[in-house]
């Protein structure tokens, strides 16, 4: 194989390192920092700007190189001189984080030749459609944090700060509850509650969204709500959030955001467990996410202690 006559192929791999960091079907995404110190040696120097573009110009010689090769290959090997495969320079990268497959988010900032920085962001948790608005908005800024060197001790804090708002209830129940589609709301309701009873019973194997639906329609008809305010049905869009010790033993309940009675949202502001929505929702996906990059969060059994105030 041909290359550069001044960089031996082996430099980006001196200790028989894989310097490439992710695979995803015909995309390769590769470590260049390594081959950039051997041809430039005032690389450290650089401002980042100069770095990308010196990084865009050897990714372009390099797509050459092997394309030229494919050619080549093309030709020796099967004597066909037209093919399919090409190599192309897609984006600049500044710094990534790889979670698993098609699970990623990116810093780039040039695309095609063309300055264009963003974050790029694919099949993480907070991009889903069931995770919170408000908790996606603070995981994404974390992350893009994180991508941009700014260091742990300030997102940290700024990770303590938020919990406050979450906790002290500056942020609404209507913001920090589980949004899904109910589904099978019929089925798990094995039977409903009969008269002088308060609730239905529920199947087992409820899911905890449906469970929560269910008792919202119980307590809309026990407290005569249900005049006025209409019932979660098959296939709603609802939010649902745990609850702590309350006098009916309640776990969890659903609502309708912008349809719940008055009654129901002093109920649920009054017993919301918003310690366990922090840690299920959050807390729970910033532990993996700290892992990977080799820091602590103090976790089980010490939570209590990183989170003293």
């Amino acid at each position: 194989m041909k290359h550069l006559e001044d960089t031996p192929w082996w430099i980006c791999d001196p200790g028989d390192t894989n310097y490439c960091a992710y695979v995803d079907t015909d995309s390769n995404y590769f470590n260049a920092e390594p081959l950039l110190r051997h041809l430039y040696p005032n690389f450290d120097e650089m401002s980042e700007k100069e770095k990308d573009n010196v990084l865009e110009k050897e990714a372009l010689k390099y797509q050459d190189i092997i394309t030229e090769d494919y050619n080549r290959l093309a030709k020796d090997c099967f004597n066909v001189t037209s093919h399919r495969l090409e190599m192309k320079t897609e984006c600049v990268i500044r710094s990534a984080y790889f979670r698993a497959t098609r699970r990623y988010a990116q810093w780039i900032t040039k695309q095609e030749g063309i300055e264009n920085e963003t974050l790029d962001v694919k099949g993480l948790e907070f991009k889903k459609a069931n995770f919170p608005p408000v908790f996606g908005k603070f995981f994404k800024s974390c992350l893009e944090q994180v991508l941009k060197g700014v260091p742990k001790h300030e997102i940290d804090s700024q990770l303590l700060k938020f919990r406050r708002q979450i906790l002290s209830g500056e942020i609404p129940i209507e913001k920090i509850g589980n949004p899904q589609a109910v589904k099978k709301l019929n089925k798990f309701t094995e039977r409903k509650a009969r008269a002088g009873e308060m609730f239905s019973s529920i199947g087992k194997g409820a899911p905890a969204a449906v469970k929560a639906a269910i008792i919202y329609n119980d307590l809309l008809r026990f407290w005569k709500l249900d005049k006025k305010y209409n019932y979660i049905t098959q296939g709603e869009k609802i939010k649902w959030i745990y609850l702590k010790n309350n006098p009916y033993r309640i776990e969890a309940i659903a609502f309708l955001d912008y349809d719940i009675p008055k009654e129901i949202s002093t109920f649920i502001e009054k017993y919301a467990d918003r310690q366990k929505v922090f840690d299920s929702i959050l807390l729970n996906k910033l532990e993996g996410f700290y892992n990977d990059l080799g820091w602590s969060l103090s976790l089980n059994p010490h939570r209590n202690k990183f989170f003293n105030f």
